[in-house]
């Protein structure tokens, strides 16, 4: 079965999803600091965890800051954060910290599950039809998986390789952040669009020459996103 880690300093917030999971068949290790967090990562059980769940508000070390740190150290793990308020800058930080997704506390347990699998899902993408994209120096392997970028590999989060997967797919084609949640998120509801404007900064910011004057992800204003140079 999946095995967590959930980093949560609220003892009763940390023991009731810990339970919550455990009863839904989830192996779960848990932390109350971003630094336990960590240290269990480096170790041989961070070796068996495959999603985290990461509280923003930690003490000591913040959330924000051990997401950098995760995902600097693991490119695949997938990490949910939680925020109590629901704030926008919180939000935003998180995602461009390189979380997948979030979820505001208090959470319900269907919730909380929906999106645990949903996550699990995109960690392990499957190949996408269509041929492969050699565009301008950025290669994309439909079958492989991959991503290189003038002959230097792009380690790709599931998240971000899924979006370049859909994105490049068809070519020219805009997209709508709506049909991007559900076809990458599996958010047919629920969906934030921040998701996806965060997941194309992160995005871009590996493929892209100028970030902000992108050769390959273009903006469609009041529409979304497409692929390939205008």
């Amino acid at each position: 079965m999946p095995h967590l880690l959930l980093i949560e300093d609220d003892v009763s917030v940390r023991d009731g999803m810990e339970l919550v999971l455990r009863r839904h068949g989830y192996g779960v290790d848990t932390a109350a600091t971003g630094e336990q967090a960590l240290a269990l990562l480096a170790g041989e059980r961070g070796a068996r965890v495959e999603l985290a769940v990461l509280d923003l508000m930690l003490p000591g070390m913040d959330g924000f800051e051990v997401c950098r740190r995760i995902r600097a150290r693991s490119a695949t793990l997938p990490v949910i954060m939680l925020t109590a308020r629901g704030d926008d800058s919180d939000i935003v930080t998180g995602l461009e910290a390189g979380a997948d997704d979030y979820v505001v506390k208090p959470v319900t347990a269907p919730v909380l599950q929906a999106r645990i699998r949903a996550a699990l899902r995109r960690a392990e993408p499957s190949a996408r039809p269509g041929p492969d994209t050699d565009l301008a120096g950025l290669v994309i392997d439909r079958a492989g998986l991959t991503v290189t970028r003038n002959g230097t590999p792009i380690p790709l989060p599931p998240t971000e390789l899924r979006l370049l997967l859909e994105l490049s797919a068809s070519p020219g084609r805009v997209l709508s952040r709506e049909q991007l949640l559900e076809s990458v998120w599996d958010h047919s509801f629920l969906g934030d669009s921040r998701l996806v404007d965060a997941a194309v900064g992160r995005l871009r910011a590996k493929i892209e020459d100028v970030p902000a004057k992108p050769r390959y992800i273009q903006t469609v204003r009041g529409f979304g996103y497409r692929f390939g140079p205008l």
